[in-house]
């Protein structure tokens, strides 16, 4: 049984406090003192008793569990308070569920991103339960008289069996909530778990299907007034200036101004990301009127010069961002990325003499990789509510990190952090968009020029052509065979606008005895940042594809050859930088080999594999793709996941296969390309999104059992799928893909009517 410390950290977020009746012994309450029905017992509460910053216990023994971090489809609302309740040892259907406002005094990352919730949340919240618990425990030990040894507890109940005396959490509550918290406490063992690994409705479902105002685009307050936002038609251009003048007359309108996103003197984070930190704003009565005067305004833009910014990265570290002048084309960018593939890169790893190796190969395989920008397409565009006024602010919308955001709203407002109230929404789709939180300081601003709530919405247009998008990639792969076509050496060299998505030290680095990863960028004033698995998307892509076509020239199956390399990397790895476990990545490829019996596809049906190691998680996937008509049909999708102790297994499947499904769509069609600084595609007329009968027609995800602490989930299932499905292709057209989106080219081999 593991022991843990209840003091985490210097917040030492495990304080007890009574809410309300401190001290009173709830033994004599109306629970106890007459036989209500179980519905009547799960009414609201008289009282609410806050055992620790993630639990309040009613006197009718009602459970209150907070989820700390922002939800956006990941089921993090659900899967936390999960974690809590099995190590309260409360049951599930006592429990409510509210969203944590941001609370840093309270919890640790209250960041949704990463995959990484679950996973660094697993202790916190474990240790928070257990702590609740065992306060509950010493309440009702005290009141009986009892060794708190002797006292067990089950469902939200606590049990003294030598004495046959028992009480509900509620009859405990208020005592608990008064008493010492411990210094540590006993977490369960994971055969005793009842609650984690047992699905779980989401808890907002019904409030979802039903529409009740989970989003901040929903939200309205008495007096509040509305705002749209224009921003430069271009990347590579600034605002000169405007004519408020040409629309303040229009009705509803009640001011036009500009706003700056960043001050002078302030020094970005990672995330202060903004397209174009200066827009203007109107404000009036209503969106629609807003939207008119946003069609009529006068606007002059001028070509922006190069620029640079301070910032300061997570570990503190000072550098100096830099932003190019120029409005850049898509095809210009496809030239400069030919060009710098050429020259030698950046050496990021090196194990042995490649170089050696290639010149005295018997044949080299060489294949090169691109893909394009991605626009992210949240369902739900960027909104947001604010309310400042009195040197204080109340600012209420999607985000993803409000905890990255703090220091930007309280530099641009100048308001003290304290004075500041972050609330969470629902998002409506995140995919890494809403790490980016600029939205919510214009809303703030706006709302603290007009001395008044408002709500700001952008339109689908706003969002798809002011970024933040999925950079666009080039990767270089070579392979040098011997004469018996032994593998030799292994070389990859990637880069991209304006990021590499190299990740130099895994897999199948490790497995190679001479490997050269090389990695370059070139600078752009696009504005990128994370995609749904950032990086991974592509070189997985990338370097799944190059496999296949490996271990095909080697005559090897491509499981097989897979596995023969991960083996080396266990057994005799080379290197003591790499970042996998080969064990577990062989696993998950041997469970998707056996659970699609990947020997004996059914007829008709054409097979591709792909495997990948990102956010602590090992993901293998086989896609079924049939022919029919001349068009390509994804029939099924097998996926084998080791993420660890899998909390909600209903909810951890679905999320795999929307990830499935998304990375389908965007390995046919999403593309975005630029002329001129100008997004080609500013809404789904243009931009093609995957449709209902383009999805799989059946999934299964299948996870790896074991006793590993819960890693990522809503990211790995992503990457490898583009590589599954490209590999499928050209098992069923004969023809290798090494570009995305793959429609384009299927149309013109005249195997896509889409």
């Amino acid at each position: 049984m593991t022991i843990v410390k209840t003091n985490m950290d210097r917040r030492s977020f495990l304080k007890a406090s009574a809410l309300a009746g401190g001290g009173l012994m709830l033994s004599f309450s109306w629970l106890a003192g007459c036989k209500p029905t179980p519905e009547q017992a799960l009414t609201m509460p008289k009282e609410w008793f806050e055992l620790n910053s993630y639990i309040k216990i009613g006197e009718n023994g009602a459970v209150t569990l907070f989820s700390p971090n922002p939800e956006f489809g990941s089921n993090v609302k659900t899967s936390m308070p999960m974690i809590l309740a099995d190590e309260l040892d409360t049951d599930w259907k006592n429990v409510f569920v509210e969203q944590a406002d941001f609370y840093p005094e309270r919890y640790d990352r209250q960041f949704t991103g990463g995959s990484q919730g679950i996973r660094q949340g697993w202790t916190p919240l474990r240790t928070a339960g257990a702590t609740a618990r065992m306060m509950l425990v010493n309440a009702a030990a005290q009141t009986w008289k009892v060794p708190a040894g002797e006292i067990t507890t089950e469902a939200g109940t606590i049990h003294h069996k030598s004495s046959n005396k028992k009480a509900g959490y509620g009859e405990m509550a208020s005592l608990a909530a008064t008493l010492p918290v411990p210094e540590e406490v006993k977490l369960k063992e994971i055969k005793d778990f009842k609650i984690i690994g047992n699905s779980k409705k989401n808890v907002d479902g019904l409030n979802i299907v039903t529409g009740k105002p989970l989003f901040a685009i929903d939200h309205k307050v008495d007096g509040m007034l509305y705002s749209a936002i224009v921003h430069p038609p271009a990347f590579g251009m600034k605002l000169k200036s405007f004519d408020a003048s040409s629309v303040k007359s229009m009705p509803g309108i009640k001011d036009v101004f500009s706003i700056n996103v960043f001050t002078e003197e302030y020094e970005r984070n990672f995330f202060d990301v903004a397209t174009f930190p200066e827009i203007v704003a109107i404000v009036g009565n209503s969106t629609w009127e807003v939207l008119q005067a946003k069609k009529a305004l006068k606007v002059e833009w001028e070509n922006a010069p190069q620029s640079s910014f301070a910032m300061t990265d997570f570990g503190g570290n000072k550098s100096t961002g830099s932003i190019p002048a120029g409005l850049e084309n898509s095809a210009d960018h496809k030239a400069k990325m030919a060009e710098y593939s050429a020259k030698p890169g950046n050496i990021l790893r090196r194990d042995g003499d490649p170089e050696a190796q290639f010149k005295k190969a018997a044949k080299v395989i060489e294949r090169t990789y691109s893909a394009p920008f991605l626009a992210h397409n949240t369902m739900e565009p960027m909104n947001c509510f604010a309310d400042v006024k009195g040197g204080k602010a109340v600012v209420y919308g999607p985000t993803q990190a409000p905890e990255l955001i703090m220091s930007t709203l309280a530099q641009a407002l100048g308001i003290p952090k304290e004075n500041i109230q972050i609330n969470l929404a629902r998002m409506g789709g995140g995919f890494g968009r809403r790490a980016y939180s600029h939205h919510l300081v214009e809303a703030a601003l706006i709302s603290q020029k007009i001395n008044a709530p408002v709500k700001m919405v952008y339109t689908r247009e706003d969002d798809m052509t002011s970024g933040v998008y999925r950079p666009t990639y080039t990767a270089t792969y070579r392979a040098a065979l011997d004469e018996n076509k032994n593998l030799l050496a292994f070389h990859v060299k990637a880069g991209g606008i304006p990021e590499t998505p190299i990740a130099p030290n895994r897999f199948p680095a490790g497995a190679i005895d001479n490997y050269l990863a090389e990695g370059w960028q070139i600078e752009s004033n696009i504005t990128i940042g994370a995609f749904r698995a950032p990086r991974s998307n592509f070189i997985a892509s990338a370097e799944q594809s190059f496999l296949d076509e490996l271990a095909e020239e080697m005559g090897k199956d491509p499981i097989a050859f897979r596995l023969e390399l991960l083996k080396r990397a266990e057994t005799n790895p080379v290197g003591e930088t790499n970042d996998y476990d080969a064990k577990r990545y062989a696993g998950v490829l041997e469970l998707v080999r056996d659970k699609s019996n990947w020997n004996t596809p059914p007829a008709g049906i054409h097979r591709g594999v792909s495997a990948y190691f990102c956010h602590n998680s090992y993901v293998a996937e086989v896609l079924d793709l049939e022919m029919k008509d001349n068009q390509p049909t994804v029939q099924k999708v097998y996926a084998a996941v080791d993420c660890g102790i899998v909390i909600n297994p209903d909810a951890a499947a679905n999320m795999g296969e929307g990830a499935i499904v998304d990375g389908i769509g965007n390995a046919f069609f999403g593309e975005l390309t630029f002329t001129n600084g100008v997004p080609d595609k500013t809404n789904f007329d243009k931009y093609r999104m995957i449709r209902q009968k383009e999805a799989p027609r059946s999934i299964e995800v299948h996870f790896v059992k074991n006793d590993v602490d819960p890693t990522g989930l809503g990211e790995p299932l992503f990457p490898p799928v583009f590589a599954a499905l490209a590999n499928s292709l050209y098992k069923a057209t004969g023809k290798r893909l090494y570009d995305q989106p793959f429609q384009p080219q299927l149309i013109e081999m005249g195997n896509l009517k889409m």
